[in-house]
Formats: structure tokens, sequence, C-alpha cells
């Protein structure tokens, strides 16, 4: 299953690298790009992730997903 997430506040690869990892300790969860410039996160995954799942991650590391 292939998600999109719109995700403001990050500016650097610390924080690229902050997502992913969050991400990716998501069970089911195969992979994820971070695109730093647009924002854009794409994540590929197992259909038993759910996108509430993949946005708690992500705010717990202090972002904001805005879609």
């Amino acid at each position: 299953m292939q998600t999109t997430l719109m995700v403001e506040g990050m500016t650097c690869g610390h924080c690229e690298k902050a997502v992913k990892g969050a991400l990716q300790e998501i069970e089911g969860v195969e992979e994820v790009k971070v695109d730093l410039q647009t924002g854009k996160v794409d994540v590929e995954s197992e259909d038993n992730v759910s996108k509430d799942d993949m946005k708690d991650a992500i705010e717990e590391q202090g972002y904001d997903v805005v879609s």
C-alpha cells in the first residue's frame, strides 16, 4: 500500500532521519522516502498499517502532518 503524507517542519538531514526512523519502527512499513523540498513523505507498507499510526509516529518527533 502506498501512502503519501505532507509534513511541515522538516528542514535538514536530521529531520529526514528522524521521520524515516520513526516510520520504519512501525511493523509493516517497508520503505520510506522523504523529500525535504516539498515536505512529501511516501510510505510503502502492508495493508494493516494505518495512516493514523504513521501520523502519530511523525508527530511524536515534533513535526506536523498536514495531510
